[in-house]
């Protein structure tokens, strides 16, 4: 494809999306559902082709810059994580095995913390990218999703990041539990009560969540309510137990634009000064970054 230098990869456990770069311009784009959790270990090279085939120049090597669960141990090749505190990108990346001449693509490791035990793929390639945009900032980045991360920065380090099942827990709830009879829809209001709720009593949780259904069965609870009331207990639940993280700081949060923007009324209304930003962007910025850690002659398509 004329132009292309590059493709960023970000890849995930339920979805592929890559990005056909010239320097930092975007001119192609492509998703799919194959993430982590559908494939083998021998199956990453064809879903990636399946979206990139037709961008690639014949005759020349194109690197692809992937980052997520792409490198856990279940994925294309593992990534050793790297021991905090650290800078969110470093080391050396890792080389998934290709048989396509025309692709070398290098992986991301991820980030681990011994006490308490957590760790992180493809969210330290975001942080990197929001450092990128932002240089020297200090602070608390919040990365809401399936498994929601409230990370410390400090001097261009990742100093400390805590993890929360929250949107597993959601979606397990909603969708597998009891409570999957009583809820759908969404409604803001149904979230306000449920966010004071977990925020307030968070050790009353599943209590409350078991209210959910009762009151559907005792009291005609709308289903919408019901629903937004659940990721309103989730999620203020998480906040109370994230307070050392958010507590004095200012918090930039990288996520889906919805879902962000539950996170950033709940914190403005703790009095937490908010930044939200565009997730696409972020990562972009991110794997750029990493692919600065290769070698000058290997950052673009080559003879």
């Amino acid at each position: 494809m004329s132009g292309l230098d590059w493709i960023a990869a970000d890849w995930g456990t339920s979805h592929l999306r890559v990005w056909g770069l010239a320097g930092d311009k975007i001119i192609r784009d492509a998703a799919s559902d194959q993430g982590m959790a559908q494939l083998a270990r021998t199956d990453y090279e064809a879903a990636l082709l399946a979206l990139v085939s037709d961008w690639l120049p014949e005759g020349r090597i194109t690197q692809v810059l992937a980052s997520g669960m792409v490198g856990s141990r279940q994925g294309w090749v593992e990534a050793p994580y790297r021991t905090l505190p650290c800078p969110p990108l470093g080391g050396a990346l890792a080389l998934a095995p290709v048989r396509d001449l025309r692709l070398s693509v290098h992986v991301v490791p991820g980030l681990k913390q011994h006490k308490p035990a957590d760790v992180m793929r493809g969210e330290e390639t975001q942080v990197a990218g929001y450092l990128a945009l932002h240089p020297n900032w200090d602070g608390v980045i919040c990365l809401p999703g399936t498994h929601s991360k409230w990370v410390h920065v400090s001097a261009g380090e990742v100093v400390s990041f805590q993890t929360f099942l929250t949107g597993e827990i959601f979606a397990l709830l909603s969708e597998h539990s009891v409570l999957r009879h009583s809820v759908s829809g969404w409604n803001d209001a149904g979230f306000a009560d449920g966010l004071a709720q977990g925020m307030e009593r968070p050790e009353r949780l599943l209590a409350r969540l078991f209210a959910i259904r009762a009151e559907g069965l005792l009291d005609g609870l709308d289903p919408a309510t019901a629903r937004a009331r659940l990721s309103g207990l989730l999620i203020g639940a998480e906040l109370a137990a994230a307070k050392p993280y958010w507590l004095g700081q200012r918090v930039a949060i990288l996520g889906a634009a919805e879902l962000a923007k539950y996170y950033a009324t709940a914190l403005e209304g703790l009095s937490v000064p908010t930044t939200l930003h565009d997730l696409t962007e972020i990562s972009l910025a991110g794997l750029a970054a990493a692919r600065t850690l290769l070698p000058e002659g290997q950052r673009r398509c080559v003879n």
